[in-house]
């Protein structure tokens, strides 16, 4: 599935659709460059899983996770400044892939060869300066992205 995002409040929105979709186990990782949109997009993601306070959902670049409580845990991660997967080994993260949340992975290519198999890829690229491509691929049977958005 393919949309087109014309504002951060529209990446927000289609977030917030997607999000409503997504069921405790799921893991969605992220995939754009620097600025293209992937905090916004978690921020409607995190406010279609429940989240109350979409101000209080920032990229966590320094500490690697942050947890927010919605209809379910969210966990979100963001790998921006992590080099190799062996930078998380003591994170335990394998257990959020595979609890009873949902796992949103920023910059999710830092640890490709680590990821589950069955995920929703969500991957943004710029088309204009304000004009956003958000491409969401499901993998494996766990991606549930063909309920997304009609």
């Amino acid at each position: 599935m393919v949309l087109i995002s014309s504002s951060p409040e529209e990446t927000r929105t289609i977030g917030e659709e997607i999000g409503r979709t997504l069921g405790p186990g799921t893991v969605v990782c992220l995939y754009g460059e620097l600025g293209v949109g992937k905090t916004c997009l978690i921020q409607g993601l995190a406010r279609g899983l429940g989240v109350k306070e979409e101000r209080e959902v920032k990229s966590p670049t320094f500490v690697l996770i942050r947890e927010y409580e919605g209809t379910f845990p969210i966990y979100h991660f963001d790998l921006y400044r992590i080099e190799s997967a062996q930078e998380l080994e003591g994170l335990g993260y394998e257990e959020y892939f595979y609890g009873r949340g949902v796992t949103l992975i920023e910059w999710a290519d830092r640890l490709e060869e680590q990821l589950p198999p069955d995920r929703i890829e969500i991957h943004l690229t710029f088309l204009e300066e304000d004009r956003r491509r958000i491409e969401v691929i499901e993998q494996g049977s766990r991606g549930k992205a063909g309920n997304l958005i009609s």
